[in-house]
């Protein structure tokens, strides 16, 4: 081969490799966000698990995907290591189709109509058509519909190079010799796992072992241990992606590989036992692109068929390898964070459901904090003082994680929804971490209350024990609305804001009059004010957060404006749930 011939092999590949990826996220958007829910809800038994792993894989063109999916969802909590073996096996044979895709060059390469299946004509059609709806057409599904045709085409165009690049080959008598040494059983499968391992797709490995069949001097004996060797390979990208991942999710990874080299042992030994015994016929035949594609999902159907009575047992031998450590599982607090899983962030609706699901988790830590911080104010003691305070640090540490890991989505194409539920968490994380912070406030008045022996009037106490209700309710009621999604909830929020506003206001006033008659002190003064701040600041912040709902609902986010105009226009539903905490919270 010259210089030119490996440039042109080389582009080739390259055009190949992105081709597949192009073609793959194409078809993973397509098929729309909930293409990974799906597919770790539908995992009740193994049989299902193996076609939801060969369908997804052979949507997203890459078994490395899906199977790296798996080993988040099980890292995060959300599969069982069992339920991740059946959709791994499922994807082993679907990633097979990529080989059935290349192989429309091949059978298009006669004469009369069998000319509308060649390279030329389907990558022409599939590129004008797919530019077509990339660029000139404004609907999203459209344009990913164009980059998936696009991405067929940037596929089909690198497997026509790559063909012509090894064109000269075949008259090539050193490379005739080259691939008769591969029919050595072990060379050829150290060959093909080495190559895949380096490229880092299996789908590609075989879309060039396809181009070298087309010089007409590739052999059975010598395709069917690379092909092997092959599916070895392509479980290095899975390693790599459980590095530093839980113990299930690095046993899920495992499995992988033991499955690839489990199913070469048992297709080669019998092969080759059998050959030994009865040389078969075929052994030397030429193979062209359409027998490769046979051949890998011939080898991995059997593959499946064998492993798929023995998860179990899988199960077993990757424990045994990879022991459980004797360390504890961890809190809750880790637990949340395990969900945040960093592969899940090239699937943003995984990634938002999970990040849902802490965020519930974070609201839950505020209104227990809350609660410890309230108590302490009728029945002061260090022990919860301290728990109040681990609490706002832990919730502090919530919102450090969440914050990062929402950015990140934000980072990524994201539908309209996406968008609005992302900001949504984003503007909650903030107003829970804040609600958090007063609380703390809280629980520091209530220490210096025990430790100065503070007494407030009888009024006093009876005129902050209606508001602590109040704040109680308001803090309940945005913490349901949040979690629930419940926006008729969010709208009663505002108007128990006001309230509050009110009667800090009011309250404040009758302090003063308690101090100038004598009644309260000076230094009841400063602990009642902080009392009162930190009840007003708690209440606006459960107004943000029901308002932050309430406006991306429709499409804006202008807090000042929407509470300016519900405000002003006092409509007859604030009006009404105005009255009602206003009797129910009267002085």
């Amino acid at each position: 081969m010259s210089i030119l011939n490996i440039a042109s092999l080389l582009g080739g590949l390259a055009l190949f490799l992105y081709g597949i990826s192009l073609m793959g996220d194409g078809l993973n958007q397509v098929a729309g966000n909930k293409l990974q829910v799906v597919l770790y809800r539908l995992t009740s038994n193994p049989f299902k698990g193996i076609l939801l792993g060969i369908g997804v894989t052979a949507l997203i063109q890459s078994s490395s995907a899906t199977s790296i999916m798996a080993i988040g969802f099980v890292n995060s909590g959300l599969m069982q290591f069992a339920q991740a073996v059946s959709i791994i096996l499922g994807s082993i044979v679907g990633t097979s189709t990529t080989g059935w895709i290349v192989s429309l060059s091949f059978l298009g390469a006669s004469s009369g109509w069998m000319e509308l299946l060649s390279t030329a004509f389907i990558t022409g059609v599939l590129a004008t058509i797919g530019i077509i709806l990339h660029k000139f057409n404004k609907n999203p599904t459209k344009r990913k519909v164009g980059t998936v045709l696009l991405g067929f085409a940037v596929l089909m165009y690198g497997m026509t190079a790559m063909s012509a690049a090894v064109a000269p080959l075949r008259e090539s008598e050193r490379f005739i010799v080259l691939l008769t040494k591969f029919s050595n059983p072990v060379l050829g499968i150290l060959v093909g796992m080495v190559f895949t391992a380096v490229i880092q797709s299996s789908a590609a490995a075989v879309g060039i072992l396809q181009a070298l069949s087309m010089t007409g001097a590739l052999r059975f004996s010598a395709a069917f241990p690379i092909i092997l060797g092959i599916a070895v390979g392509g479980a290095l990208p899975v390693l790599i992606s459980a590095l530093g991942a839980s113990l299930n999710a690095r046993r899920t990874a495992l499995v992988h590989l033991i499955i690839d080299i489990l199913g070469a042992l048992f297709c080669g030994v019998v092969f080759y036992a059998a050959n030994t015994v009865h040389p078969f016929s075929f052994i030397n035949a030429t193979m062209n692109p359409v027998s490769v594609a046979a051949l890998n999902t011939v080898f991995r159907i059997v593959t499946v068929a064998v492993l798929t009575p023995c998860i179990s047992l899988l199960e077993k031998l990757v424990c045994l390898i990879m022991p459980a450590s004797r360390e504890s599982a961890g809190d809750k607090a880790d637990a949340d964070w395990d969900l945040l899983e960093e592969r899940f962030i090239s699937h943003p609706a995984l990634a938002i459901e999970q990040s849902r699901i802490v965020v519930i988790s974070m609201a839950g830590y505020v209104w227990k904090n809350l609660t410890l911080a309230l108590q302490l104010l009728r029945d002061y003691s260090e022990e919860v003082f301290q728990e109040v305070q681990e609490l706002e640090d832990l919730v502090d540490r919530y919102e450090d994680k969440l914050g990062t890991y929402l950015v990140k989505i934000n980072s990524k194409e994201l539908t309209r929804a996406q968008n609005e539920d992302l900001n949504k968490f984003l503007h909650a994380i903030t107003d829970f971490e804040r609600i958090s912070d007063h609380t703390a406030n809280i629980a520091e008045s209530a220490k210096e209350i025990a430790e100065k022996q503070i007494e407030f009037s009888p009024a006093a106490a009876r005129e902050l024990e209606v508001l602590q209700e109040a704040i109680r309710e308001g803090v309940d009621m945005a913490i349901r609305a949040f979690t629930d999604s419940d926006y008729d909830t969010a709208m009663m929020v505002e108007p128990l804001e006001e309230l509050v506003d009110n009667l800090c206001d009011e309250i404040k006033h009758r302090h003063i009059d308690r101090l100038q008659t004598g009644i309260c002190t000076i230094q009841h003064g400063y602990v009642f004010n902080d009392l009162l701040t930190s009840y007003e600041r708690i209440s606006d912040h459960c107004s943000n957060i029901a308002v932050a709902m309430i406006e991306l609902e429709h499409d804006s986010f202008d807090t000042h404006n929407y509470l300016e105009n519900r405000l002003n226009m006092k409509d007859e539903e604030f009006d009404r749930y105005y009255r009602e905490f206003e009797a129910k919270y009267s002085l």
